[in-house]
């Protein structure tokens, strides 16, 4: 063999060598038609981050990336309802890089934010901070003039409902992400105050939801409800201050103490409880109130949880969880943390019935997330853990996830997409979306 053959040889070997393999190539919507993608949701849908909606936030929102990757495969423009700037509604956190803790921004917040912005849609990102399911279905017509982030841009304020929004864009694929709040604002007041959507209601809902919009023939993906108890808002505390952190070093606050509750513990006797509150040297479990005994309070238990939001600087200063009970606000007790995980694993099991009944694809975000917290995930060299600020996961307000967290969340809706309807929709790397940001 010459030269110039040898030559040419490795130059056929080369270009075969780089050639893409056939599924790199592949762009297909298989079964599905993305041209009109509408995502109906909540905060998690409309990008809320740091205790705020804002640019950035919605921009690397889970339907704004899906959507992008969409356009591939005959994917059509999406419209968000678009804040002005970095700050929305003036609750941005930050965080400070030399303390290593959140802080509020601080920057005046534009009124603008709040007009109405309905002239610029309909929008396709229909997500909606701190909506219930029961707040997407006629009867609901209200709860658009009373959510200041709907009331924005609701396309008729006190007549408009996010499910109304959407079937009227006729859809022929939306995502589906409902349920998290339905639980999520009865444990952020600690079960103190608001209440957990019943699960026969949720059903209800639901079902026409997603009888609607499938009415026209679309298709879709319907995402199950995490297990919000494993969030930070209620994990990162008990981290850092145990059920059990009421540390005496002295006789005389364990004799005071005991002498203190005597009388309580003799009511609690008298009523044919043993559950008596007792002191010791060392360690000893936080006094908590808890509403549903008749005398209100009682010692905490190892598997309960403090909020975010726990005053640790009452407990050091003003008797908090020793002279005075812990506030329920501030504590979700087992009974209450039982609730939520009952009703969370019955809403689950109405979606997943409901996605097959409508024929949709089903994405299991709560076994994505329970990853997260148990042994977690590492993506494109970024490790992602339930870890309060240095786990890439949470945002600053320990409840909403970060951008990066937000790709994996699409790469999960765009597994399930594919697995369903045979489409070939790509994943994306969570390096090119933000996480959390430091000043």
């Amino acid at each position: 063999m010459n030269i110039k053959n040898l030559f040419l040889l490795l130059i056929a070997a080369l270009l075969f060598a780089c050639k893409p393999e056939l599924d790199d190539a592949t762009t297909t919507a298989g079964s599905a038609d993305f041209s009109k993608y509408v995502a109906i949701g909540n905060s998690l849908t409309a990008g809320f981050t740091d205790s705020e909606l804002f640019i950035s936030g919605q921009n690397n929102s889970y339907p704004s990336i899906l959507a992008n990757q969409m356009l591939a495969v005959g994917g059509g423009e999406f419209k968000q309802p678009m804040m002005l700037d970095e700050y929305g509604f003036g609750r941005r956190m930050l965080l400070n890089a030399a303390a290593q803790r959140p802080v509020p921004a601080g920057v005046p917040v534009n009124p603008a934010n709040f007009n109405s912005i309905a002239s610029d849609g309909p929008f396709n990102n229909l997500g909606v901070p701190g909506i219930k399911s029961f707040h997407l279905v006629p009867g609901a017509e209200a709860y658009s003039n009373l959510n200041p982030y709907y009331r924005r841009f609701a396309a008729q304020p006190g007549v408009s409902t996010v499910l109304g929004e959407a079937v009227a864009q006729n859809p022929t694929f939306f995502t589906c992400w409902v349920g998290s709040n339905d639980v999520l604002v009865y444990a952020a007041a600690g079960g103190a105050s608001d209440s957990i959507t019943n699960p026969a209601l949720f059903q209800v809902v639901m079902g026409a939801v997603l009888q609607q919009l499938t009415a026209n023939g679309a298709k879709g993906a319907v995402a199950n409800v995490p297990d919000i108890t494993s969030i930070p808002y209620f994990s990162f505390m008990n981290t850092q201050l145990p059920y059990n952190g009421l540390v005496l070093t002295q006789p005389q606050q364990v004799a005071a103490l005991n002498f203190g509750y005597a009388p309580l513990n003799a009511f609690i006797k008298m009523m044919g409880s043993t559950d008596t509150l007792a002191f010791q040297l060392g360690q000893n479990p936080f006094v908590i109130a808890d509403k549903e005994l008749p005398w209100g309070m009682r010692q905490m238990k190892a598997d309960e949880l403090f909020l975010l939001t726990l005053p640790t600087d009452s407990i050091i200063n003003n008797g908090f969880g020793s002279l005075t009970p812990i506030p329920d606000r501030y504590v979700l007790t087992q009974a209450e943390i039982d609730r939520i995980k009952s009703a969370t694993d019955s809403y689950n099991n109405i979606l997943m019935t409901l996605a097959s009944q409508f024929d949709l694809a089903y994405v299991d975000t709560k076994a994505l997330m329970e990853k997260v917290a148990s042994e977690g995930i590492t993506r494109d060299g970024i490790k992602f853990t339930g870890t309060y600020v240095t786990g890439n996961t949470f945002s600053l307000d320990g409840v909403h996830i970060t951008g990066q967290a937000a790709a994996m969340v699409a790469n999960e809706f765009i597994k399930s997409i594919n697995a369903k309807y045979g489409s070939a929709l790509k994943e994306v790397s969570p390096v090119y979306y933000s996480g959390l940001f430091y000043y």
